[in-house]
């Protein structure tokens, strides 16, 4: 059973940057495609960045150019470098595991407890 432990988390001001890290255990940890996910207040949860074993990565628009994915597999861990944080990047982060098929991702391993992030004016 894999299990997901995201860390890093915190209240910055807008244009600040955060480091949030998703340390994974358990069987086959790192043998997927990784992702993290956030789930502003009141919305969906959405898709924010995936990564490859083959450091091959994929951003949602509204993160490109300023969220950067990535994975220490010697650590069992998943990064994502969030710079120039906007008051819309508020929200509860998650990482997960998953596979691409075609061209959507599908987490298969559930999730953690989630990190919360909140920008400020």
């Amino acid at each position: 059973q894999v299990q997901l432990m995201e860390s890093g988390g915190g209240v910055v001001q807008a244009g600040e940057s955060l480091t949030l890290s998703c340390r994974v255990s358990g069987s086959a940890p790192m043998s997927t495609v990784a992702g993290w996910y956030r789930q502003p207040p009141g919305k969906q949860r959405e898709l924010v960045a995936t990564i490859t074993r083959a450091d091959r990565t994929n951003y949602a628009d509204s993160v490109k150019g300023r969220f950067s994915i990535s994975r220490d597999n010697t650590k069992n861990t998943v990064y994502l470098q969030m710079n120039s944080l906007k008051l819309e990047d508020t929200a509860d982060y998650y990482c997960t595991l998953g596979n691409f098929i075609g061209a959507s991702y599908y987490p298969n391993v559930g999730w953690g407890q989630g990190t919360q992030v909140t920008v400020s004016s």
